[in-house]
């Protein structure tokens, strides 16, 4: 993906000009910044500082898009709907160099200028330099004091650059703990560490830890912290022993392989929402401890590909099917139900869907996680355990689904709290519930369901 800009013959900075088309991508097409920005570092070679600095103000940029655009109106003295989309790319990565990173305003403002001035001539470099100018004659605390919602939950999603709707759910689902909120959203814009997960059965946390120069995680036993680097380049990843994996998502598959049955397990597993197979993969290597089995359920063949690609090597069989009507047949002594959903608990791991998301996408999933759920239980033996998760804290899509199931099946929920060992500060129970802030993963929510006898 060439740049138009480098056509022209104009001198531009790499870094910044990579970041400025991940971000028209992200706004033209619905791309995904964290797939368009390493092909785009990689066809480019552009690595070390240069590349560090492309992911600061690309990732930053698509975090902080909603805070961004208030500044910007302010300062153009109109709507940003008005501003045309491309102007608008640079106005936003310049913003955010003046409001939210080190970068000197000067830099800041020249630059920007210049990208404009290069695609589109002097006349829009002029209205990019005069609002990049008032920008930042206020610092960041200035505007957020100036433009913030009055209220407390709509201030707080201000400065911390979610939408109020995703805030206040966030708010509803600490409860009595509400005033977590602020700890929460800072966290949440923050960038993450990479988990990685050691598979089991191939080498430790411990051993991991050693071979990155990582360290060793705090809660799951085959978590280790990489504070950055590609871990795409770590041998023990190349050589598929190891892999990148949310430490929360560690913990709900330790969590499907610690409840208590009724009865024997006789090794039949179920993944009914697979993709893109980190889950899967992680049973799949405890599943080969004692000689059981894994099938795992995934709708759409490329991400079907996914899975297969995760679990090489390991006793899973993949199904191209609909959770809902998969045709396997019944019996299965632990499901997992890694359910569809808003993703609201792993935003900080994917800068631009907190602005894509919206409240009218909830009911349609909610009713998609309640027919998995069904799905699930109809495959599960007698004494057998459902865990149903969800990378949402939303409270329609965790607490409010799996209440409604238990009313509807006679389900035993069980206290998923006593399957994560040593995990504190996981709420009031029976489900459990990580946080960023908290815990250092998403916000990933977990609720386990025993099957009653006949």
């Amino acid at each position: 993906m060439p740049s138009p800009r480098k056509r022209r013959g104009e001198p531009v900075d790499p870094a910044r000009e990579v970041a400025l088309d991940v971000l028209r991508a992200v706004r033209e097409r619905d791309a995904y910044a964290n797939l368009v920005l390493p092909k785009l570092l990689r066809e480019r070679k552009i690595s070390g500082r240069d590349a560090a600095f492309a992911t600061e103000l690309t990732y930053g940029a698509c975090r902080s898009q909603g805070q961004l655009d208030a500044v910007i109106a302010a300062c153009a003295g109109r709507p940003v709907a008005e501003i045309d989309g491309p102007i608008l790319d640079i106005l936003r990565l310049g913003v955010y160099q003046l409001l939210r990173t080190r970068t000197s305003a000067h830099a800041a403002v020249d630059t920007s200028v210049d990208l404009a001035r290069a695609e589109f001539g002097q006349g829009r470099a002029g209205f990019v330099n005069a609002v990049l100018r008032r920008a930042g004659e206020k610092t960041v605390e200035e505007w957020v004091a100036e433009l913030a919602p009055a209220d407390p939950v709509g201030g707080l999603a201000f400065e911390y650059a979610h939408p109020t709707w995703i805030a206040q759910s966030f708010a509803d689902a600490l409860g009595a703990q509400a005033g977590e909120l602020g700890a929460l959203l800072a966290a949440d814009d923050e960038r993450p560490v990479v988990h990685l997960v050691a598979r089991p059965g191939e080498i430790t946390a411990e051993e991991l830890a050693l071979v990155t120069g990582g360290e060793e995680g705090r809660w799951s036993p085959y978590a280790v912290y990489l504070e950055g680097g590609d871990p795409g380049q770590l041998e023990p990843v190349r050589d598929g022993i190891a892999a990148v994996q949310d430490e929360g998502s560690q913990l709900v598959a330790v969590a499907l392989t610690k409840a208590p049955l009724n009865g024997p397990d006789a090794g039949r597993w179920l993944d009914l929402c697979a993709g893109p197979g980190g889950k899967a993969a992680m049973l799949g290597a405890l599943a080969a401890i004692d000689l059981f089995t894994v099938d795992a359920v995934e709708p759409a063949e490329h991400r079907a590909e996914l899975v297969r690609k995760s679990t090489r090597g390991l006793p899973v069989t993949v199904h191209v099917a609909d959770g809902r009507d998969s045709g396997l047949t019944p019996g299965y002594d632990r499901i997992l139900v890694d359910a569809p959903c808003t993703g609201l608990g792993a935003l900080r791991r994917r800068p631009e869907a907190r602005w894509r998301r919206t409240p009218a996408d909830v009911p349609e999933l909610v009713t998609l996680q309640r027919e998995l759920l069904t799905a699930a239980w109809d495959l599960l033996r007698p004494g057998g355990v459902v865990v149903y998760s969800t990378c949402s804290p939303h409270l329609p899509e965790t607490v409010a689904v799996v209440g409604d199931f238990v009313r509807r099946s006679g389900a035993e929920q069980l206290d998923t709290r006593d399957l994560l060992p040593g995990v504190t500060d996981l709420g009031d129970g029976p489900s459990a519930q990580l946080w960023p802030h908290r815990h250092g993963t998403d916000a990933m929510f977990l609720a386990a369901l025993r099957k009653p006898l006949d």
